[in-house]
């Protein structure tokens, strides 16, 4: 889309939490500025993602830095050959941290295959496994997946005292349909905005508001219209926009749904 057709993301008033984001992948600006822009359209609360062991501390260390900021703490199925007994050590020491909010990012990816799939399935039931000891939700990745992931939440979900999301959801109706059946939510993004992703959003068509997630993934998956940007959480309205139009609701009732499904996954404090 051209510079000239893109607007400014609409401040509703209402409260949001952005569940899914990489603080210190973003490149364009610096923590505080990239927060404070979310700030200003209504985002009250953040979560940083953690996907391999290295970047766990720094997720966490920009968590302590920002009242608003919280962080996961997980290994991404790209990187489940760097899990080690030091990892488990790591997570299970701070998965107390009032700043730790969820075990993730988890899970199975068989379109890259970037390690072996034994290797993911054990390094994924292992910090389900852990995410059951800390009493934490997970946030879950699974791409080309569908079966084996669906077989592993059978297995552990009736163990799992809290659910958490199935995040950047792109998977087909079943997995959609059994993760809701087994408590947990579907995160949603960017991709529910791009032209071809009719899949996306027949899935958030049929999917209980009660059970939908607002997040970026930022700094990937921009939504239209400034797709091609670096994303952020500032962009938020637009995937909440789209959901709006997708399920025929007013956006006031996606913002309030949404944000408070994102209290009860993750803040269940208030």
């Amino acid at each position: 889309m051209s510079k000239k057709n893109r607007r400014e993301p609409v401040v509703y008033g209402q409260p949001i939490i952005e569940t899914h984001f990489h603080l210190d992948y973003l490149k364009e600006g610096s923590p505080e500025d990239i927060l404070s822009a979310a700030r200003a359209v209504g985002v009250e609360r953040f979560m940083t993602i953690s996907v391999e062991p290295g970047n766990m501390p720094t997720a966490l260390g920009l968590a302590e830095q920002h009242d608003d900021l919280y962080a996961t703490l997980g290994v991404h199925p790209h990187e489940a050959e760097q899990f080690s007994d030091d990892t488990v050590a790591y997570i299970r020491t701070h998965a107390i941290h009032d700043k730790v909010v969820a075990v993730g990012e988890i899970g199975l990816d068989y379109y890259y295959d970037h390690c072996d799939r034994d290797v993911q399935r054990q390094v994924f039931a292992r910090q389900l496994e852990l995410a059951i000891e800390s009493r934490l939700p997970v946030v879950i990745h699974t791409r080309e997946a569908d079966e084996d992931t669906i077989a592993i939440l059978r297995e552990y979900a009736p163990r799992m005292p809290r659910k958490g999301v199935i995040h950047s959801f792109t998977s087909g109706m079943e997995l959609a349909q059994v993760a809701v059946e087994l408590g947990f939510c579907l995160g949603i993004n960017g991709i529910v905005t791009f032209n071809k992703a009719d899949n996306v959003r027949e899935v958030v068509a049929a999917t209980p508001l009660e059970r939908l997630l607002l997040e970026t993934d930022s700094p990937y998956l921009t939504p239209i219209p400034y797709r091609g940007m670096e994303n952020t959480p500032r962009y938020l309205p637009f995937v909440a926009e789209k959901i709006a139009a997708v399920k025929d609701l007013p956006i006031a009732d996606v913002l309030t749904a949404t944000y408070q499904n994102s209290l009860r996954e993750f803040f269940p404090a208030g």
